[in-house]
């Protein structure tokens, strides 16, 4: 059984970035300083679908859709009600994980791609409802001017408020994916029936598994909505779904932090390559082909091969040894 303490040897290299972060936007200009707080919010959101691609196996093809809710249940609760800011930012993640238990619950009755079809047609509903209700979500044209407080509502604010619950989530989810049920899950995914047959009530560990996710796609929706001030329906759309996923692939899907190299991959195509020409998800799609075809573990999942294989060299010689003597 798999211990779900923080490894010193994976902890320090996080510290030093961790400080690097802190420190950065007293060196860099503002513009750079909200492209990384992007990053963040991205990079959690695409951590949350891999918690149940990557990591359960399942086929969470219209995951952003909770990241949708996060944000307009923030954003509503702050327009149309009286509750200050934490409570609102508390109670938002838990709708987005009831809405995931709703659509999960009827999801986890299927399988492959009969589970994947499924939840994006309950996903779409619930991004026509966003788009159409005009009275409440304000449509297509979103809601814009969300009343965020001073201390967090300019960038550097921002940034370090998205920064400290982007390190919260992250400690919680290295101590998910380490548990006993992260270890079940990982079971489930490379064998569905064989953990069944063992006992394992497997759809019970899969919805779990998806109002966990979703809980933290809902914090990552509610900090998009502290960054940007905002909130439109191409949040729920399933293209953003594709594009988290696509993130994924890139990273490494089997990793814990491929979803974050990937985030920051996607964020800074879209941005910088952008500039000079709007085909940028041209060059997105010959990365993912070239992944596909020579990568398909992703960037961290080959340098975390890489890093398995020199251990097992350096460790070889002497478990020769061990079992010569």
């Amino acid at each position: 059984m798999q211990k779900s303490t923080l490894n010193p040897n994976v902890l320090w290299p996080w510290t030093l970035i961790l400080v690097l972060l802190i420190f950065l936007p007293f060196i860099i200009p503002r513009f750079y300083t909200y492209i990384l707080a992007v990053i963040f919010v991205t990079a959690l959101l695409a951590m949350s679908l891999n918690m149940v691609v990557g990591h359960g196996g399942l086929f969470q093809f219209h995951h952003a859709v909770f990241y949708g809710v996060g944000a307009y249940a923030f954003a509503l609760m702050l327009m149309k009600t009286a509750m200050p800011m934490w409570v609102c930012f508390t109670v938002s993640p838990f709708i987005a994980a009831a809405a995931g238990f709703l659509i999960g619950w009827f999801c986890v009755r299927l399988a492959n791609l009969y589970f994947a079809m499924l939840q994006i047609s309950l996903g779409s509903l619930i991004w026509a409802i966003a788009f159409r209700w005009y009275d409440l979500t304000h449509g297509d044209d979103g809601l814009h001017g969300v009343p965020i407080p001073d201390w967090i509502s300019s960038t550097s604010g921002a940034y370090y408020f998205i920064l400290f619950f982007l390190v919260l989530c992250l400690i919680a989810m290295y101590i998910i994916y380490h548990s006993p049920f992260g270890t079940t899950m990982q079971a489930i995914r490379d064998n569905p029936a064989r953990c069944s047959a063992v006992g394992i009530n497997v759809r019970r560990h899969q919805l779990t598994a998806i109002v966990i996710a979703t809980f933290f796609a809902g914090v990552a929706g509610v900090l998009f909505v502290v960054l940007e001030h905002s909130v439109f329906p191409d949040l729920l759309f399933w293209v953003l779904s594709l594009e988290i996923f696509i993130m994924c692939l890139l990273g490494g899907w089997f990793t814990f932090a491929g979803p974050i190299l990937g985030a920051a991959v996607t964020v800074a195509l879209r941005t910088f390559v952008g500039i000079y020409t709007e085909y940028w998800t041209l060059i997105l799609g010959i990365l993912l082909i070239l992944l596909i075809f020579f990568l398909p573990e992703g960037v961290m999942g080959l340098f975390q091969r890489k890093l398995r294989n020199r251990r097992y060299e350096e460790g070889a010689p002497g478990k020769r040894r061990h079992a010569q003597g």
